[in-house]
């Protein structure tokens, strides 16, 4: 089951695995799907999937969008494929990362607020069934590289424990792409890079993107394509530190903003390995009954070279620039190709979609919040959703002009959420920094053009859009439509009863990299897991309503729970 995990650094280099020329351009054909691309019946066996993740990349940020950062191999792909420009995300990593693995909203897995950090006791409910586990039951191997950030600090958590035969990558959030080096605050230093359930120090100094699609082709080279395969690359690309190799920043030389031609150079190095995937899907047999799906996991950071234009917001934000994803699925086995789709998607819709063309069931009882999409993408067919949950997050800082009575007495809009329903998007609380951002191609940005486009503090704490005829969110509808404004606070307020308690433990010392040799990994004994799970049940009658005792020391450490809760948020 855990087949390559057990390969030295030597064996690899025996492959030839630690080696980027081996796919050339010259050694690929002109564009992907361009050789031996035949129309194709219904499939003999179930697909091989492809499921590849980016980190930080804005909606902006490919050539199809009209960027000025070259993304030939994903404009090809999405060309000849179908285009999903009505596919929403999350705002940032965890969210879009658990959202994609159990097919649930946040407020069914506990992981309404922020991400899970590395000293956090959190990880991915262990109660919970993921979509790699669910291929596994369908007769599928399954496979996993690159970035986890779904928790590790018991060994329960970690990929090869949740449905993946192989694991290589990193667990926390963001790492050094050279070093692999994280730093969880000043001193919280550790190494991160695994394979399978071990430190992968030899495979230090090589840049990310570059092993990540190296190891998806070996697995490739290495696999049948007669058994069905489930290969997630989820590239720590283009999420910070800016690093990019020499070669591709040479090419945006003239790119006058330093964030932006770095980031634009990690674009198209990601692009690049992309490119060179497909060509081993082609070369190793898998290509004609496979399916390859693209997704970003959220906004562009337009702080860090990203843009999201011209939409509203960034990354960490439930304005459209934070939660519109870029996505494409491209497969020789699509009925109607060559289009785009403006069906409403969700990035809870691939758990459902994925186990239904694996030939797998769901089923009520599975708790999904997703739906089968695929007659939508393949046949055109409408979508099976009407609505979106953006989230509910009851402890991120609540906006100081909200109020039950501003909702109506029907929700109170201090507290973050955002919800979309048909056409209409509704958002309380404090959704974040509300500014329409150009790309940031000028030396001389931030500046006049930046300005242009600031928001000023607002004394508000409800904005309602039409969305389809309002993408950019310039018209703020909430004075005009006080009924449907009212309708949608009811459907939030629909939601949030069937919420469970937000999970978001403070950190742990003992997750210190110095207690595990210097590396990230999991630390937690079974003594701190029990007192954990006394802490959720806690939690758990404290939302029943039940009363606490009332005790110095427990007042004390509800003080202190909620100061580390602040502290995260203002982090994050």
């Amino acid at each position: 089951m855990h087949a390559l995990t057990g390969f030295s650094l030597v064996s690899l280099l025996s492959f030839g695995y630690l080696s980027w020329d081996w796919a050339k351009p010259s050694l690929v054909a002109d564009g992907p799907g361009e050789a031996g691309e035949q129309p194709t019946a219904a499939p003999p066996r179930p697909p091989h999937i492809i499921f590849i993740l980016t980190d930080d990349q804005g909606y902006h940020d490919v050539g199809y969008h009209g960027s000025d950062i070259e993304t030939p191999t994903l404009d090809r792909l999405a060309a000849k494929g179908v285009k999903l420009e009505n596919y929403y995300i999350q705002p940032i990593c965890t969210p879009s990362r658990s959202q994609l693995l159990t097919g649930r909203y946040q407020i069914h897995t506990g992981l309404q607020h922020s991400i899970i950090r590395p000293r956090q006791p959190n990880c991915l409910p262990l109660d919970q069934v993921t979509l790699p586990q669910k291929l596994q039951e369908a007769g599928y191997s399954t496979h996993m590289v690159g970035k986890w950030h779904l928790g590790f600090y018991r060994k329960e958590c970690l990929p090869t424990r949740r449905g993946f035969d192989t694991f290589l990558g990193s667990l926390t959030g963001n790492v050094d792409y050279y070093t692999y080096d994280n730093c969880d605050g000043p001193g919280v230093c550790g190494f991160d890079l695994h394979e399978g359930e071990n430190v992968a120090w030899g495979l230090s100094g090589q840049y990310s993107t570059m092993l990540y699609a190296q190891r998806a082709s070996h697995i490739l080279a290495n696999h049948s394509p007669q058994r069905p395969l489930f290969l997630y690359v989820a590239f720590q690309a283009v999420h910070t530190p800016l690093q990019s190799p020499r070669e591709y920043l040479y090419r945006y030389r003239t790119m006058g903003n330093v964030a932006r031609r770095k980031y634009a150079a990690m674009v198209t190095c990601m692009d690049e390995a992309v490119r060179n995937i497909t060509w081993a899907l082609k070369r190793y047999g898998f290509y004609n009954n496979s399916v390859i799906i693209f997704s970003s996991d959220n906004g562009g950071q337009t702080f860090s070279g990203g843009s999201n234009w011209p939409l509203r917001g960034r990354k960490g934000t439930y304005w459209e620039g934070g939660v519109r994803g870029l996505g494409f699925v491209h497969s020789p086995l699509l009925k109607r190709k060559r289009r785009t789709s403006r069906a409403l998607m969700h990035i809870t819709d691939w758990y459902p979609t994925l186990v239904g063309l694996a030939g797998g069931t769901t089923s009520a009882a599975d708790g999904l919040d997703g739906y089968d999409m695929w007659p939508a993408i393949s046949e055109g067919r409408a979508s099976p959703r009407t609505e979106i949950l953006h989230n509910i997050d009851p402890l991120y800082n609540h906006a100081q002009h909200g109020s039950l009575e501003g909702g109506f007495g029907i929700w109170n809009t201090a507290v973050q959420a955002a919800i979309r329903v048909g056409e209409w998007k509704l958002l309380t609380g404090d959704p974040g920094y509300g500014d329409w951002i150009p790309p940031q191609t000028l030396a001389t940005f931030p500046g006049s053009w930046w300005n242009l486009e600031r928001m000023a503090s607002v004394r508000q704490a409800v904005w309602l859009f039409n969305i389809s005829a309002d993408p950019y969110e310039r018209e703020d509808l909430a004075g005009q439509r006080p009924d449907v404004v009212r309708t949608l606070l009811a459907r939030l307020a629909e939601y949030n009863r069937t919420a469970i308690p937000v999970r978001y433990p403070a950190e742990n010392p003992r997750a210190h990299p110095d207690f595990n040799g210097g590396a990230w990994g999991p630390w937690a004994s079974d003594e701190e897991e029990e007192e954990n799970k006394e802490e959720e049940e806690r939690a758990r009658s404290f939302s029943r309503g039940r009363r606490k005792k009332k005790c110095k020391i427990c007042k004390l450490r509800s003080f202190f729970r909620k100061l580390n809760t602040r502290l995260m948020s203002q982090r994050i």
